[in-house]
């Protein structure tokens, strides 16, 4: 065990190396877009705070989807009560959709880093996060227009009329707004309902590996888990069951159309797609051009102008040298 750990452990770092600096490369060029999409993550966490200033608490608004979500397998026992009441995950337990996203998102993120490891590979990791920070930006900002313009009533507990955080006290500074109260800003917000920012980030990722992921077991399950993630959201009552379903049919069309729009990554699976384009030399450019006149082919004609610009020369330049020296012969 120690033997093949030696032996193999140069290889998986030289791997490593190899890879790091072929997406540092891809970083440089793409730096900015990359950048600008995790700005846009700031961004709109401030967008979700400034609107929680706005949010007034209120009845929880009739859903369907409270309406159907038991509380747990014991409320089974208790249907008449259940039916006087909405039924719901229960505040002790709301943290059961948060494990479930930090699972999905984790796990996410490992596998966009996979290439560094394993021998096979599809994508470049650097040119995958700028295409799912695209879908990200455009699914958010979207979200933020949605829910400054109207403002639902929080069906979170902590948002509900006589919760400390149902309303906020008006910032006593720019710099309280800008901090946004990170973390708990973030978690214990209220007012940004429509439409739900778990289920952006779930589908986006869930779509991500559908088209690049390549083991069909975990893509169904991948789907089976944000099915599961939109239920537990509306169990745990973070969000309307619209926030959900709006979230469905937004962000796979902003996907769908956005993916159009960007360009195609290279498929690095067969690994006959090189990083940089292969610049020929003068010499084997060459050679290359003289077989192809002793099969018969043509030759490029720009290249043919290239060629007579080798020394600074011009071909009317050359022609004009050539008529000169056969006047004088003459």
């Amino acid at each position: 065990m120690t033997l093949y750990i030696g032996r193999e452990a140069p290889k998986l770092w030289r791997k490593i190396c190899m890879e790091t600096y072929v997406e540092l490369q891809l970083f440089m060029e793409k730096w900015k877009l990359l950048l600008a999409g995790l700005i846009f993550q700031y961004i709109h966490g401030l967008a979700a705070r400034g609107v929680h200033y706005l949010h007034r608490p209120g009845p929880t608004l009739q859903d369907a989807g409270y309406m159907i979500l038991p509380v747990h397998a014991s409320a089974l026992s208790e249907l008449p009560a259940m039916l006087n009441e909405m039924s719901e995950l229960g505040k002790e337990r709301g943290y059961v959709s948060e494990s479930l996203f930090t699972f999905i998102f984790l796990s996410f993120i490992l596998w966009t880093f996979h290439p560094f490891v394993y021998h096979s590979k599809r994508f470049y990791t650097v040119l995958l996060w700028r295409r799912i920070l695209s879908f990200l930006v455009a699914s958010q900002a979207l979200r933020i227009i949605t829910f400054y313009s109207t403002q639902l009533p929080g069906p979170n507990y902590h948002c509900r009329e006589g919760g400390e955080l149902a309303r906020l006290p008006p910032p006593e500074s720019v710099t309280e707004v800008l901090l946004i109260n990170f973390p708990q800003g973030v978690i214990y917000g209220c007012g940004d309902l429509i439409f739900s920012s778990h289920m952006i980030f779930t589908l986006v990722f869930v779509l991500t590996y559908h088209k690049y992921g390549t083991k069909r077991f975990i893509k169904l399950f991948a789907w089976v888990l944000a099915i599961v993630q939109s239920l537990l959201i509306v169990a745990s009552r973070k969000h309307y069951t619209v926030d959900v379903v709006v979230a469905w049919y937004t962000v796979n069309l902003v996907v769908f159309f956005v993916d159009k729009k960007l360009p195609e990554m290279p498929d690095r699976s067969n690994g006959s797609q090189p990083l940089l384009p292969y610049v020929k030399d003068k010499d084997e450019k060459s050679r290359e051009d003289h077989h192809k006149l002793l099969n018969g082919n043509s030759v490029d004609t720009a290249d043919w102008r290239q060629r007579l610009q080798v020394n600074g020369k011009h071909g009317e330049d050359g022609n004009h040298i050539h008529s000169e020296s056969a006047a004088n012969g003459a």
